[in-house]
């Protein structure tokens, strides 16, 4: 293999680990927010006061306080899986993720969802996180591409 493909793929791979790392980071600061400081906690406390007393439709065995923490930190879960996923398929497992249409087109599903959730919902910070983890992704992706194009059969 030429030292220029072997550059190319080792930057396919950062873009990946880069892309997955952001939403890795993102998780785990979600899941620190959720079970430690203010940050994720309403700025009336009348409002957590309230959501503790209240229970949702769909049952009576929870309150909405406690819906909110397992939502937020089911979310911080999901990130942080992603992230470890996508980048150990990077770093050990290169060929299989980059020869895998169902693996590529998950990852880029869910980090399109992202950006539409934090878009729709969230704020500039994630919006603005998870649209640079997208566009390493698809670099990532592209660059990957070319390369395997390039290369002799």
């Amino acid at each position: 293999m030429h030292a220029q493909n072997r550059e190319g793929i080792l930057a396919a791979k950062i873009l990946m680990v880069l892309s997955a790392s952001i939403v890795f980071t993102l998780g785990v600061t979600h899941l620190v927010y959720t079970f430690w400081g203010p940050n994720l906690t309403p700025r009336d406390p009348a409002l957590q006061i309230s959501m503790n007393q209240i229970a949702p439709v769909i049952t009576n065995e929870t309150t909405m306080w406690r819906c909110w923490v397992g939502f937020n930190s089911s979310h911080s879960m999901g990130l942080i899986l992603f992230g470890l996923v996508f980048g150990y398929l990077a770093l050990a497992h290169e060929q299989l993720l980059f020869q895998s249409p169902f693996l590529l087109v998950i990852g880029l599903a869910m980090l399109g969802g992202l950006v539409v959730l934090c878009k729709i919902y969230f704020f500039s910070a994630p919006l603005t996180s998870v649209s640079i983890s997208l566009a390493c992704y698809v670099a990532s992706i592209a660059l990957s591409r070319v390369l395997h194009h390039a290369l002799p059969r």
